[in-house]
């Protein structure tokens, strides 16, 4: 569905965008996670049109880019800061960007009323886009990129600033709308929303796209050793071969296969008072390529 190859962008001696490449299938989630400045919103404007690469190829759909028409009508695009009008209601905010799209009559009254069960505003949609919380005006600027049916739908940071309940309701559309075969392209830089929403996940820093891949493959080639930590009844049975450190009564193993390990230990005869394991996980991996340091 969307094919990124080579993509730069500079803003004078800043490189925002630096030889980024990906593909995206059709009917996928697509995540470009990073931290704020890492060129993810540089990088969804010049896929919707908005910012002219440097150099670089953009294909969508039928090949060609956003400079076409016919290819600007197949994307849905909310933007990271709202694009909304503050002075018309829901209704009519999604009036006006159905008609951008050609859409009218009752074809646009259909889309308008589907957007507005989408976005879970049915019962506010005639009040004023100003009167709304931050949460709504999410949900709205989700709905008016979808008013259209468009194919390809680009959301960058669409939680930012919203409630749990907002995000939430949030998560379950887009999951809603990956079934029924919509392809995504979601930048964030929250971990767990890339963990639960995306097929594939390309984390970003400085421009350049360190590693991609789905969360299991970039938890395998990042991740460190799982820890299993227990409280054990019996540790006089552990042997001189036991990998691990105890204090007292308190296990602490570090291993790949952690399930293996407990699973030998059991059969040792070893009993467990409580048991956790600790496996590595996508921030983990995030912070090990991208450093630690504060940024701001």
């Amino acid at each position: 569905m969307v094919s990124v190859q080579s993509l730069v962008k500079r803003f004078g001696e800043i490189v925002a965008v630096n030889d980024i490449s990906f593909d995206v299938p059709r009917g996928r989630i697509f995540g470009l996670l990073g931290p704020n400045g890492a060129g993810k919103s540089t990088t969804i404007n010049m896929i919707v049109g908005v910012v002219t690469p440097d150099s670089g190829t953009i294909r969508i759909d039928n090949g060609k880019d956003a400079s076409y028409p016919s290819v600007r009508r197949k994307l849905g695009n909310a933007p990271q800061a709202l694009a909304l009008y503050d002075d018309l209601t829901a209704e009519e905010n999604l009036q006006f960007f159905g008609r951008l799209y050609g859409l009218h009559g009752k074809r646009l009254a259909e889309r308008v009323s589907w957007a507005l069960e989408l976005s879970g505003l049915t019962d506010r949609c005639m009040d004023r886009t100003a009167t709304y919380s931050g949460g709504m005006k999410r949900r709205l600027n989700l709905a008016c990129a979808l008013v259209h049916d468009p194919p390809l739908v680009l959301l960058d940071e669409p939680t930012v600033g919203v409630d749990p309940q907002s995000r939430n309701l949030i998560f379950e559309r887009i999951e809603g709308l990956r079934t029924a075969g919509y392809t995504i392209v979601y930048t964030t830089h929250y971990m767990e929303e890339a963990q639960r929403l995306c097929d594939t996940v390309a984390i970003v820093d400085y421009g350049k796209i360190l590693d991609i891949g789905s969360v299991e493959e970039l938890i395998g080639r990042h991740g460190d050793s799982s820890v299993v930590e227990a409280e054990v009844e019996n540790p006089e049975r552990l042997g001189p071969e036991f990998a691990g450190m105890m204090t007292g009564n308190q296990l602490r193993l570090e291993t790949h296969q952690p399930l293996e390990e407990i699973a030998r230990l059991t059969g040792q005869g070893i009993h467990f008072r409580t048991l956790h394991v600790r496996r590595p996980d996508l921030e983990s991996v995030f912070l090990k390529l991208t450093g630690r340091r504060i940024r701001d």
